[in-house]
């Protein structure tokens, strides 16, 4: 939408205005539902398994209940209610069989939170302890235990998941582009290789809270510090078979989601003890270390690619596997394994493919969203697979990159076809690969290398992702105007911390011509006040939800017009606005202003015409198509959004202790609202992609206990580990159907900044890198090749295969 317009003509777009949530957050007045205390309300804490797999053989709650200011207590057994997003997998509290360490077998609320916590202790759990299943490739042998037997009676989206009853498998995704097999023979190199990376930790500031209050006639008040009020709702009502109009669900201000937060989580279990105890509100908070085992992580991830390249080094065939740790429930890991699926091949155009990818049940925490949508771990293998095959037959890494890169005409794994206006990954390439310098080090590098003794590399990783959604996928705002002709928008987007109440309120300005300081956008979320949008996730938001205010801003323009032409006996072809009145084109000085307007235009005598001014605008996804089951053929993206980064890193040979001296990264945004907000994204991105590349990593024992569930022993980045130097470079190939030309880039800069990091120590060291993090030892180690692990390499004219030993 208005993609075409004149940049030098914009008055809001493309600025960088101060956030309109700032002033608040910064002085702490901002409301959290952390911050939340209602009349009565109790304190609900959980009772969780030490164990990673196990039968439950007794629950003895009878202690508990005796102590003085427990109000409820509840056990599996007392809810006959299952949860699941897309497979109806998980109860509200274990009943029968433990799937995970840490997950709630009882739930208690007290008066206080210290006496919850001693009632917690007091409930005593019998336990079978049971030989738990920890790796997904594990749980894919051949009469492995089933971590649910009973799959084949579970509801699920058939339109979009495909489980496999009486094994551990939870969904697959197939897609198949051409004849791989043809492919291959006709290579003349054929390269295979397998990454791996584990589950991680979301880390918002703000833990996962919930407060519920189980009123009479079954009504229901949830306020939740979640992504997607609508979710939380429409999941909530399926799960108690409640009207919608009997829920509400409110969301504040919220710290933090990077997808942990999205679809449902402790609403059920808070409203549950809420009806228990009489309809009192509980709020339920979470530690940290309950984020890091109650609560849903990262999903780990095997990614095996076998690549054809032809001798002028044109990828010919790719066969990509991936087996993704759904962990313990199938949560939204079976989606992300959905659009991994369909975007495996990255950027690159790949004339015969095949992809299957897996969700595998395990015994860990489950799998969720995270930023980036499984496209950090996928990209983490992909990126460095490019290097591998560059390598392997000769070419610059760089150049082997730009000649298969998708152009206009392309087509994709799933036969969609590439236009100019999809955006242009190869300039963010160049971009990036131009900022540090690729190909050679500068005289001052050198010199650099000479007096300290260290390595410096370069690497580069390119990027993509489309949103992963529903081909559904619909949203929609209500604009209204205010008796002093101000604006107030009301959006379902919830705005986690991205900034786009801000982005809102420029679009809004910019559409109707206003003053930025005469529209504001809520902040607060009310699924009773608020108009419907599907959900806060997959970097959707600014493209549906700023259609849709564009739209309504356009409605409530149309309405004011066709009032001010009768108050002015003029014909709205003739009229024109400002951002204080509307007037006459040829008559300018014979005007009404929007304050008139704005709840009715009345006469002199008192008559009166019009009425409130409201602007109505929904969009919906457009052209968008579910995906064949059996082929993954099909129109699944709402848009793409190409980027890439480049770092300069600093080795010790002997050590391997790293640092990264540069980053530089280029998104193609389409059109750039709030210039500060998108480098806001791409330096928070790349330093939350930076904690996945350098430290992050769940680490069990071999019973399935977590052993590194807080900051003590799971570190995350900290202001020591950021690179000397960062570039964010902002690409404009403008989106035809985008606010302004506008599309997203929330989850973009996490995505392939491990792998540039990984190419670039290859560069430096020549260490073969095939598992993230990449700690120090880690680059010890495969500098020194311990332990190998093969690389399959065929030339396929002299039928020659050998394995190199690379570091996993």
């Amino acid at each position: 939408m208005l993609e075409t317009a004149n940049s030098e003509t914009l008055r809001q777009i493309g600025r960088s205005p101060v956030r309109h949530d700032v002033a608040d957050k910064l002085t702490g007045a901002a409301l959290y539902v952390s911050d939340m205390i209602l009349p009565g309300m109790l304190y609900a804490q959980v009772k969780k398994s030490p164990h990673a797999r196990a039968k439950i053989r007794r629950i003895d709650v009878s202690r508990a209940k005796r102590l003085p200011g427990v109000r409820a207590i509840l056990t599996g057994h007392d809810l006959d209610y299952r949860l699941g997003l897309y497979v109806v997998d998980k109860d509200i509290l274990a009943k029968n069989e433990i799937r995970h360490f840490g997950e709630a077998v009882a739930a208690v609320a007290a008066d206080t939170l210290a006496i919850a916590h001693e009632a917690v202790e007091l409930i005593e759990v019998d336990y079978e302890i049971l030989t738990p299943i920890l790796n997904h490739m594990d749980a894919l042998a051949p009469g492995a235990p089933l971590v649910h037997p009973d799959l084949a009676s579970y509801d699920f989206v058939e339109a979009a998941f495909s489980p496999q009853p009486g094994t551990n498998i939870a969904n697959l995704t197939k897609c198949r582009k051409g004849d791989v097999e043809k492919g291959f023979a006709e290579a003349e190199w054929i390269v295979e290789r397998e990454y791996t990376n584990p589950s991680v930790q979301h880390v918002p500031m703000e833990t996962h809270v919930a407060i519920a209050q189980w009123k009479s006639g079954d009504r229901v008040d949830i306020w939740t510090s979640a992504q997607s009020p609508f979710t939380v709702r429409d999941l909530f009502c399926h799960t108690f078979k409640l009207p919608l109009n009997n829920v509400r669900v409110v969301i504040p201000n919220v710290g933090g989601g990077f997808g942990g937060k999205a679809g449902i989580h402790l609403e059920p279990l808070v409203a549950c003890l809420s009806r228990k105890a009489g309809g009192r509100p509980v709020k339920f908070q979470a530690t940290r270390e309950e984020e890091f085992s109650l609560l849903p992580c990262r999903s780990a991830l095997t990614y095996r690619i076998k690549t054809g390249v032809l001798a002028d080094g044109r990828i010919i065939a790719q066969k990509m596997e991936m087996f993704w740790d759904a962990g313990a429930y199938a949560d939204y890991a079976v989606n992300v394994t959905r659009a991994t699926g369909y975007s495996a091949a990255g950027p690159y155009e790949i004339p015969n493919a095949w992809v299957d990818a897996y969700t595998v049940y395990t015994n860990k925490p489950y799998g969720t969203a995270y930023r980036g949508f499984g496209h950090v771990e996928f990209f983490w293998g992909l990126e460095r697979h490019m290097e591998l095959v560059a390598q392997t037959i000769g070419m610059d890494p760089l150049e082997f990159r730009r000649k298969n890169l998708l152009k206009p005409g392309a087509i994709t794994l799933t036969g969609e076809v590439i236009t100019e206006h999809n955006g242009d990954v190869r300039k963010c390439l160049d971009s990036v690969a131009k900022a540090i310098g690729y190909g050679a080090l500068t005289p001052a590098e050198k010199a650099r290398e000479a007096r300290t003794g260290l390595k410096i590399g370069k690497g580069v990783a390119t990027l993509h992702k489309a949103p992963a959604m529903p081909p559904f996928t619909a949203t929609s705002v209500v604009v209204k105007m205010n008796s002093d002709g101000t604006v107030i928008a009301n959006v379902g987007l919830t705005d986690i911390g991205q900034g786009s109440t801000t982005a809102f309120a420029q679009i809004a300005a910019e559409r109707l011509r206003f003053p930025l300081n005469k529209v504001r956008v809520t902040i607060e979320k009310d699924t009773d006040r608020d108009p419907y949008d599907w959900q806060t996730v997959a970097s959707k938001g600014l493209m549906l939800t700023g259609n849709a205010l564009m739209l309504a801003c356009a409605d409530l323009l149309d309405k004011a017009y066709q009032t001010a032409a009768q108050a002015l006996r003029a014909d709205v072809c003739d009229l024109d606005h400002d951002g204080d009145k509307i007037f006459i084109v040829h008559r300018p000085e014979i005007s009404v202003t929007f304050a008139q307007l704005s709840i009715g235009y009345s006469y002199p005598d008192g008559g009166a015409i019009g009425g409130p001014l409201i602007g109505v605008g929904r969009y919906t996804a457009q052209g968008l198509t579910n995906l064949d089951k059996g082929s993954g053929q099909g129109l699944p993206a709402l848009d793409w959004t190409y980027g890439a980064h480049g770092i300069i890193v600093e080795v010790d040979p002997t050590t391997g202790a790293y640092h990264i001296l540069k980053i530089a990264s280029a998104y193609d945004v389409g059109k750039a609202i709030n210039l500060e907000s998108v480098r806001g994204q791409c330096i928070g991105g790349m330093v939350q992609g930076l904690g996945t590349a350098l430290c992050e990593g769940y680490i069990y024992d071999q019973q399935g206990h977590l052993l590194n569930p807080s900051f003590t022993d799971n570190k995350i980045p900290t202001c020591k580990d950021l690179p000397d130097e960062i570039d964010c470079i902002i690409v404009e190939t403008p989106q035809l159907d985008g606010p302004y030309g506008a599309r997203g880039v929330g989850e973009h800069p996490m995505i392939s900044v491990a792998p540039a990091l990984g190419n670039a120590i290859r560069s430096a060291t020549g260490a073969e890198l095939t598992h993230m993090p990449i700690r120090s030892e880690d680059v010890w180690r495969a500098m020194n090749s311990k332990p190998p692990v093969e690389t399959w390499i065929t030339k396929t004219p002299v039928g020659s295969c050998r394995s190199l030993p690379v570091d996993r």
